[in-house]
Parts: structure tokens; sequence; C-alpha cells
């Protein structure tokens, strides 16, 4: 297995580690629950060093993200994030990604950890006639997020560079506790807060700078568990679940990633005419009306008939309800239209609700 470059630091704080994507990753530390709650009211630090990076660059590099993107990159200058996905000829999702404008000529693509190698491999496949570099560096990089309402007191005593006045979805470079990084206002729970990017080979001392600065505030590091609880909670999709190579944008609810006007790009033609004949099926929310949780993968029944499965479910520290995501009819996706979902060996009641089930307040 990988190894991120805080490894050592998740075992001697005691994590449960599990291998996911290849790599040893913390599960949790003292409890899902508990670092879930911790994230939502103060602040909770992710090791993310899993994900992936890829480096696209050249005249012809806003062209070319543009042509594998439904979202206008165009919009971007540097120091602006966009979040958009990596589609198909067929418009489905390859994956979903975040793409950084460093410059008019250099793009930083960030995905999926279980994605990486495919999605350079296909990005490779699509280069074609555009005058770029491609370049898949991604185990030089580690990143750290630190996600919460007290992200800003905890990271600003580090950093020299202002992050109270930095929008969401926008970057800067500067020093972190001494070590070259990217800071980006940007996460993946639903809270505010700060992803860092650092290709030192050595970059513990972000750790534990972090950790230490974060100790007066209620920091605490989470793992995999609750990373998964709380992008839930706020209706961030999860590739492999939510979103696949099966499953358009528009399907998954994402139609405000999807630009027509700004020209040509994969999928584009594919994307309109769906949208002109109308969707068969949505993603929505729902909540389990009856006793029970639902997990990924659990059936799905509407009017008595198999309709398919839950794409992501579970309990919610939070909220204390069983919640999830999952496709849906058309026309049986209204608020408050109620289905089953098999649990063990019965049918449980549930409801479609309004979406995101926790949206921040401050």
């Amino acid at each position: 297995m990988k190894l991120t470059r805080f490894n050592s630091h998740h075992r001697k704080l005691g994590a449960k580690m599990i291998e996911f994507c290849g790599w040893d990753m913390p599960v949790e530390y003292k409890g899902i629950i508990d670092e879930h709650l911790a994230c939502r009211t103060a602040a909770g630090l992710f090791d993310v060093s899993h994900m992936g990076e890829i480096h696209v660059t050249g005249k012809d590099a806003l062209a070319f993200v543009q042509h594998i993107s439904p979202n206008d990159v165009a919009r971007l200058s540097p120091g602006m994030v966009l979040y958009t996905a990596l589609l198909t000829p067929k418009a489905t999702y390859v994956d979903d990604m975040l793409v950084y404008c460093i410059h008019p000529e250099f793009y930083l693509l960030v995905v999926n950890a279980a994605n990486t190698d495919k999605d350079y491999a296909y990005i490779l496949s699509q280069r074609g006639g555009f005058a770029i570099g491609l370049d898949n560096p991604s185990d030089r990089y580690s990143q750290l997020a630190l996600q919460g309402r007290k992200a800003v007191e905890i990271l600003q005593p580090l950093t020299g560079i202002p992050l109270a006045p930095m929008h969401s979805f926008h970057f800067a470079f500067g020093k972190v506790a001494g070590k070259e990084c990217l800071v980006s206002r940007t996460g993946y729970t639903g809270e505010d807060g700060f992803e860092i990017y650092s290709l030192d080979p050595e970059p513990g001392i972000l750790w534990d700078a972090i950790m230490e600065s974060g100790k007066p505030h209620g920091l605490q590091p989470v793992g995999l568990g609750a990373r998964d609880t709380l992008r839930l909670e706020s209706k961030l999709p999860l590739y492999g679940n939510d979103i696949d190579d099966t499953t358009t944008p528009l399907e998954a609810d994402f139609k405000w990633i999807v630009k027509f006007k700004k020209g040509d790009f994969l999928g584009r033609d594919i994307l309109l005419k769906q949208e002109a004949q109308g969707l068969t099926r949505k993603l929505v929310g729902f909540e389990v009306v009856d006793r029970g949780i639902a997990r990924p993968h659990y059936p799905v029944f509407v009017d008595g008939k198999p309709a398919g499965q839950v794409c992501s479910g579970t309990f919610s520290p939070l909220l204390k309800k069983s919640i999830g995501l999952l496709y849906l009819p058309i026309a049986k996706t209204a608020i408050g239209t109620t289905f089953e979902i098999g649990i063990r060996d019965k049918k449980v009641k549930a409801a479609v609700v309004p979406t995101p089930f926790y949206k921040r307040n401050y």
C-alpha cells in the first residue's frame, strides 16, 4: 500500500487504519461521531494526500480543459477554482474534479484517489492536436484539509496569506509553517475551510503546526469515516456511489455545472438532447421514515416494484436521522414522495426531502 507523508502521525495518534484505493489511510481516530461533530462545531483536520493532481500546461491548456469539462473554465483568472466534471463522449462521468487556474497556460486538475490513473489515461487519450503538456505528479503532492468554522483562526497564525478576505473557491501561494504551499478556500464537508497543497518532500510540520494551533479551538483529526458522513449531509457526490460512467450531470442534479453557451465540449450534444427530451430519472435526497438505516446498495421499491438501489446512505450524526441519495423515476422525485427501501428482511418507508440535508449558518 502507498503511504502518505503523514502516515506516522496517524499511527502515533492511534488511528484505525484501512486500505483505501491502494493507500493506508485513517478511517477514524476517536470515533466517527465525535470527529463529525467536531468538524461541524469547531474544526477537523483531514489527510487527503491520496487525491490525484494532474497538470495541464501549454498554449492550448484552456482550450483543452474546456473540451473535457462542461463548466466554463474561461471564467477563471489566476487564483480561482472551479468545480466541474470530466466527461465521456456519451456525457457520463469519468470523474468529478476541481480545476485550479495557476496561470492562463497552467491548470491544476484535482481528481478522486480511486480514479487518478484512469483519469490520467483518459485525459491522455483526449489530447488530440491540442498544444499541451500533461503530467501526473500526484505522488509528489501532499494535501491537508482544515475544515470548520474555526479554520481561519487556526490557520492564520501559521501563514502570511490573508485568509479572512479570501473568497470561496479562490486560492493563493505562500508559506504555511515555513513550507511553500497552495492554500485554497475549498473543501468536501459543507463547512468553511481550506485545502493545503505542498510539494515539499517532508511536510510533516504542517500537520503538527495545525494540530498545535488548533488545540485551543477544539480541532480534531478526522478520518475517512466522518469525511463520508460530512459530505453526505451536505449532498456532495461521491464517484462510484452517486455519480459514475452511467450517469450524466443533468441526472445527478448538477445542471449548474453544464454551460451550453460556452461552446463545444465532450458530450454536449447528448446533454442538449437529454435536456430537450426531459430526464427519465434524477438523483434525490431521502430520509427513512420508519426505523432502520439505509446503506449503499440496499434495494429500492417504487409502487411495490424494484427501482434501483441506494447510492449513498448513513445515519446522520448531526441530524439524528437516516439519510441518503438515490436515483428515482422523474415522476417520483417531488418533495414528500414516498417509496420503500429493503433493509435486511423487510421494506421500510422513506420519503424524498430537500437537499442539502445540512447547510452551514455562518
